[in-house]
């Protein structure tokens, strides 16, 4: 969603000793760890399992002209969540322009908390990708072995459009990006032709992983 994220409330029901707190600032853990990640050998069972080649963006979208800038790799994140006031998460999906990606959806987010926009528009393209459906504990787990497999001398870029998303992102870590992760706002830097054709050929607009894959091809850079 591209939404202004001014006057959210996040929902208070997500595990984990660190937060949001004032201003949407996060409380980093103390050792800089995504909470119950194991570093070693199940990072790659994540990924293999988050990352499944039958949905790579390679094989479902157009993928962009490579970068002109050197040494940069680029990941687009979206979300999808219940209402401006009352914001639970709902769908995250990050989307490199290499073709890998990540997509989630939170199975205990709270139905009465949707607006009937999303009711109408974002709850039925729920459940496209089967695996991709998992309580928040489980999702925030999922995603902190995705992005850690992401190795971090290629220079990883998370590059939002919309602060809610920052924020969602960054609630359902607990804490900070894996060291070598860096984030960049493009608001404005999409380039909405592309974009519009992207959703007149492949439709799925207000899906996360769809929306996430739309600013992947209309990137201007």
């Amino acid at each position: 969603m591209g939404f202004d994220g001014a006057g959210l409330s996040y929902g208070q029901d997500a595990p984990g000793p660190a937060t949001l707190g004032d201003r949407g600032k996060r409380v980093p853990l103390r050792d800089g760890k995504c909470p119950g990640l194991q570093v070693a050998g199940p990072q790659t069972v994540e990924k293999r399992n988050m990352t499944d080649t039958r949905f790579h963006g390679a094989l479902r979208w157009p993928l962009p002209a490579a970068s002109p800038a050197g040494g940069i790799s680029r990941y687009f994140v979206d979300t999808e969540f219940t209402d401006f006031r009352r914001c639970q998460l709902i769908s995250l999906a990050i989307v490199g322009a290499s073709g890998d990606e990540f997509y989630g959806e939170r199975t205990d987010f709270d139905p009465a908390w949707c607006s009937d926009f999303v009711r109408a528009v974002v709850l039925p393209q729920l459940g496209q990708f089967e695996g991709r459906a998992m309580p928040f504990a489980a999702l925030r787990q999922a995603l902190c072995a995705w992005l850690v497999s992401v190795p971090g001398d290629t220079g990883p870029v998370l590059c939002y459009d919309d602060e809610t998303d920052l924020n969602l992102l960054r609630f359902l870590l607990g804490g900070p990006l894996p060291r070598g992760w860096r984030i960049e706002n493009i608001a404005g830097r999409c380039d909405r032709e592309r974009r519009a054709a992207f959703y007149a050929r492949h439709g799925g607009k207000h899906h996360a992983l769809h929306d996430a894959r739309a600013n992947a091809y209309a990137f201007a850079g």
